[in-house]
């Protein structure tokens, strides 16, 4: 494990969900990490970027590449697969996109560096767990762009089982919670439906609880089950950790 990293804790933790963020510090922690969220950062600009404005998306993406830059780290963290593929994978294009040849090469260089939280965190050593922790029967959901952007897929539930939580498999694994960003503002109709099906299967697998590494799809999940007042709890993988560590 490295031993400074950088923790970038996305919009949508900061704002809604900041127990995340401290969940996944503290564990980073417990890997003898020494973590700093570097002055100034602020949005990867993906809203922007998937609303295809991409001079928007530059003009905010850029304020957050000089302060993750800038920092004197080996890795990146972020704990959301959503955005950690927006700097890893779309960041390069977006400032190509934009006529910045140097941010371009600059956004390349540092995207090496960018782990998602899970993605580290399967790659070290298991850490002890409280053997005595509440264990739900638990469904992982897999978030779109980590599963088919950065290609993480197994090491999720490999830090779940390695936790001792109890995995149960669900007839929609892989697909979409419907969440998408503006997709869900624009095609709310087609986004609920797709949260049902998601919802559906985890009661169907009898599944206590949802985890997932996004928040955003957490977020979605979430509003969508308590409308149906369908009795599940959602939490992302680093608050399972810390609640087992």
């Amino acid at each position: 494990m490295p031993k400074r990293v950088a923790f970038f804790p996305t919009c949508v933790v900061d704002a809604v969900a900041p127990g995340v963020g401290v969940a996944a510090v503290r564990q980073l922690r417990r890997y003898d990490c020494e973590v700093e969220v570097p002055r100034g950062v602020t949005c990867c600009g993906q809203p922007a970027w998937n609303a295809g404005q991409v001079e928007a998306a530059a003009a905010v993406a850029a304020t957050t590449l000089a302060a993750l830059d800038a920092a004197e780290v080996e890795i990146i963290v972020v704990p959301a697969g959503s955005c950690a593929t927006m700097i890893r994978v779309f960041w390069p294009e977006l400032f190509h996109l934009s006529g910045d040849a140097e941010k371009s090469r600059r956004a390349r260089e540092l995207g090496a560096r960018v782990k998602e939280f899970s993605e580290l965190i399967a790659a070290q050593k298991p850490l002890a767990a409280n053997a005595g922790a509440r264990a739900e029967a638990t469904v992982y959901h897999h978030s779109c762009h980590m599963l088919r952007e950065l290609g993480i897929e197994e090491q999720p539930e490999e830090v779940l089982r390695r936790a001792g939580v109890e995995c149960r498999p669900s007839a929609s694994r892989g697909r979409c919670c419907g969440f998408g960003g503006l997709f869900s503002v624009k095609l709310p109709e087609a986004s609920v439906a797709m949260a049902d099906e998601i919802l559906d299967a985890a009661v169907a697998a009898g599944a206590r609880e949802v985890v997932s590494c996004d928040s955003s799809c957490l977020l979605h999940l979430s509003g969508r089950a308590a409308r149906r007042e369908i009795d599940l709890r959602f939490r992302h993988l680093a608050e399972v950790l810390e609640e087992r560590a």
